[in-house]
């Protein structure tokens, strides 16, 4: 009951921080300003970032089938697919203390009965993920140098990049110890260190199926940022590609800091530092954000069905 009340302050206090920083962000917008007068181009530019964000989906989902495999429970597609749907629609439409993640393991694990590697497979996936965001960052911070001489814009990139990148390797370097993949075993609710530890070992002995799941975490993180780019084009936001690679992910990783419902508010702040630098108004660079929130949402309504119906028993491949 306590651990309730706590969950429940705390999203309270989320709540209000995305409040507040909506407030002092939403007055700047233009709304006169924000999309070009060729509407015809506009609605091309945003039906693109539609489709490639739902294509986004089924990348992700393909990573995830891909760590499933690692771990020894692969799964057919159309289960996961489902579960992932399910999962964003939770994520983004019913805010609580239970998550889009906890519901795919829910559901994963009611198909193949291993509650500890169905959560494993989650974090693995949303590391290898995350791993991948500050590479992009820095690769195009290396191929266009001009991006290192944004003052805060630069700082804040290359900040956010290392220091995700440092703390995720410090993360896979403990769970991939034998001594802490030994301690955690057996135990009720820390045995899925072991599993994540195995499954760690499992792609560090197969350098094939490691770099099946990195190109298919990459694709899936492009996908992201092209899906930005179309955006941010039906907004008339010029910005070029390797500054939408620089950016966009450094967003990704501010927006999951645990302190704002979905990213509100952060998102948009983040992208007024990143963006103005390159001559977008910070008004553009609230809406833009909210504009990507949107669309986000509108594709996570494809896992209302998914959610409604709920899991059906997935057939396990042997």
């Amino acid at each position: 009951m306590e651990g309730r009340r706590k969950a429940r302050l705390l999203l309270g206090l989320r709540v209000l921080a995305s409040g507040l920083m909506l407030a002092l962000l939403v007055p700047r917008i233009h709304v006169a300003s924000l999309f070009p007068k060729h509407q015809l181009s506009t609605i091309g530019w945003l039906a693109g970032s539609l489709v490639i964000y739902t294509l986004a989906v089924f990348l992700s989902t393909l990573r995830w089938a891909q760590v499933l495999h690692a771990l020894d429970i692969p799964s057919e597609m159309p289960p996961l697919v489902s579960h992932t749907l399910a999962g964003m629609f939770v994520s983004n439409f019913l805010p609580s203390t239970v998550g889009g993640d906890v519901l795919r393991v829910t559901r994963l694990s009611a198909a193949n009965g291993q509650r500890q590697t169905s959560v494993a497979s989650v974090v693995v996936e949303r590391l290898t993920g995350f791993l991948v965001l500050p590479f992009i960052t820095l690769v195009a911070l290396v191929g266009n140098p001009t991006l290192l001489h944004l003052g805060r814009a630069s700082s804040l990139s290359l900040t956010l990049a290392l220091g995700t990148l440092a703390a995720l390797v410090a993360i896979v370097a403990l769970v991939s110890n034998p001594n802490v993949g030994q301690r955690f075993a057996g135990r009720a609710w820390l045995g899925f260190v072991a599993a994540v530890h195995v499954g760690l070992s499992r792609l560090r002995r197969d350098p094939g199926a490691a770099v099946s799941v990195f190109v298919s975490a990459l694709a899936y993180q492009l996908a992201m940022v092209a899906g930005a780019w179309m955006a941010g084009h039906a907004m008339n936001i010029e910005v070029g590609w390797s500054a939408m690679m620089a950016f966009i992910p450094v967003v990704a990783i501010a927006q999951v800091l645990p302190i704002s419902v979905s990213g509100l508010g952060l998102r948009e702040g983040a992208l007024v530092l990143l963006l103005v630098p390159l001559g977008v108004s910070s008004g553009q660079a609230v809406a833009f954000g909210l504009l990507l929130y949107g669309i986000n949402m509108v594709v996570s309504l494809l896992g209302a069905p998914a959610f409604a119906v709920g899991s059906r028993p997935a057939r396990v491949v042997a």
